[in-house]
């Protein structure tokens, strides 16, 4: 018995096959039924064997941010998936272009068959060049800006600033300021057009002492918080691009003596495990970073195994859900800024 008599019996294809037995998130509900009942009925078990050559399947990631809290949540959803998927997952370092670079060649020579790329490495040119050299497969992580033929995880960066926006203006705040992200990264843009779009549809004009640059880092919040602080007069609510950001604005504001939500709001965006351990915890946007990331295993475990078997896999973009998470550390705006 093999996976074509399990293919035959569902009425699906062996790829299919494969990835219900190799555990593939993406897979519907009935296909996956469909052959989990041809499994049954066939008694079909898989070739030990073969399976254990799967494990020579490696899949790398680059990660352009160390000290992001969301690093935890990304690394638990890759390594659950690698297991399941039969395949090994390494990771390397990238801060900088170069040092993205870098730890690419050590990918490479690991001999990975497809690599992770999160924001700004997946809109890098010199990266997917090294990427496409190497004949490797390239997944574009969290990207706001998919690229056709080359597989991405997407969230709409746009809707879930605007969402918030909204969310702050509903609470009676029309003095909302804005902590930029990483410049370099394509959802920073994103989440900036989305809170503008939704200021200027509830008919408020936005100030520029009222948008800080930042860098998605705790320190680079803490300097867009003083600033933002300092304006006269301030906001009654702060939405940073996300949560470390956000945290970083909650240290100041409370080390200025102010109470946070009573004297200033504060927004965040990622739903980081930061977001739920300071105090007050943090109303955020939520992304799926773990099941994102096993997404992303699942699919290049997969399409490495396509090309292995001799087939052109076709790059899919998968569009992640994003929640707005209601905490403690929105309220009411005060009557009048200090």
């Amino acid at each position: 018995m093999t996976i074509h008599d399990v293919a035959r019996h569902a009425g699906v294809s062996s790829m299919t096959v494969s990835r219900v037995i190799n555990g593939a998130r993406y897979v519907s509900k009935d296909m996956r039924e469909k052959v989990e009942a041809a499994i049954r009925a066939l008694n079909y078990s898989p070739n030990l064997t073969a399976r254990s050559l799967k494990r020579d399947v490696r899949i790398g990631a680059l990660y352009s941010n160390p000290s992001s809290s969301n690093l935890a949540a990304f690394l638990m959803g890759a390594f659950r998936q690698s297991g399941t998927s039969g395949c090994q997952f390494l990771i390397e370092p990238g801060v900088t272009e170069e040092e993205a670079l870098d730890g690419l060649e050590r990918l490479i020579e690991a001999g990975i068959g497809g690599v992770i790329l999160p924001p700004p490495l997946c809109d890098s040119a010199l990266v997917l060049e090294r990427v496409e050299q190497a004949g490797v497969l390239p997944l574009a992580f969290a990207t706001a800006k998919p690229r056709e033929g080359i597989a991405a995880i997407v969230v709409d960066d746009y809707k879930g600033a605007f969402d918030m926006t909204r969310h702050l203006i509903a609470a009676g705040h029309r003095a909302i300021g804005f902590i930029q992200g990483d410049p370099r990264h394509s959802p920073s843009q994103r989440r900036e057009q989305g809170y503008r779009a939704a200021l200027a549809g509830a008919g408020i004009t936005i100030k520029p002492e009222w948008i800080a640059p930042g860098l998605f880092t705790y320190k680079s919040g803490l300097d867009a918080a003083r600033l933002l602080l300092a304006a006269s007069p301030r906001p009654t609510a702060i939405f940073a691009s996300n949560d470390d950001m956000a945290a970083a604005v909650s240290a100041v504001a409370q080390g200025m003596g102010l109470t946070v939500p009573r004297d200033l709001s504060i927004a965040g965006f990622d739903d980081a495990p930061i977001a739920s351990t300071i105090w007050p915890e943090l109303t955020t946007i939520r992304q799926p970073i773990a099941d994102m990331a096993a997404t992303a295993v699942a699919m290049l475990s997969d399409q490495v195994r396509e090309v292995r078997a001799g087939t052109s896999p076709s790059p899919r973009h998968v569009r992640e859900m994003l929640t707005l998470v209601e905490r403690d550390s929105i309220g009411p705006a005060p009557e009048r800024s200090a």
